[in-house]
């Protein structure tokens, strides 16, 4: 059986999980996962095993921070934001992101055609 969804590309979560915060804002964990979910037009899934890692990870680079607040359904729950920090690292990532698929679409197009 093959799985239509695709995991993370790695190193791609740290520029969604941004991204999603600078558009956003503030968001708990679940919405930063289904955010990126939805926009992905649900061709990523992200469990828990994966996001609540990045976080921290991303938390103790001092790109985002946290603080405990009320979800919308009434529950406790942590809510991330970026940071002036992470506002550089954002433009850092979406620049080489740019630039990797830049280099990828010249490995995929046949010889010489160009773009």
């Amino acid at each position: 059986m093959i799985n239509d969804k695709q995991d993370v590309l790695y190193g791609s979560l740290a520029l969604m999980v941004l991204r999603t915060l600078d558009t956003l804002g503030p968001q708990h964990g679940w919405g930063i996962a289904r955010r990126i979910e939805q926009t992905s037009g649900d061709a990523l899934t992200l469990n828990q095993g994966t996001l609540y890692p990045a976080l921290l990870r991303l938390e103790q680079m001092g790109w985002i921070s946290s603080k405990w607040g009320v979800s919308e359904n009434n529950r406790r729950a942590k809510f991330y934001s970026i940071t002036r920090r992470g506002k550089k690292q954002l433009a850092a990532e979406a620049e080489n992101w740019e630039r990797v698929a830049g280099v990828i679409g010249k490995f995929l197009r046949p010889a010489g055609e160009s773009r």
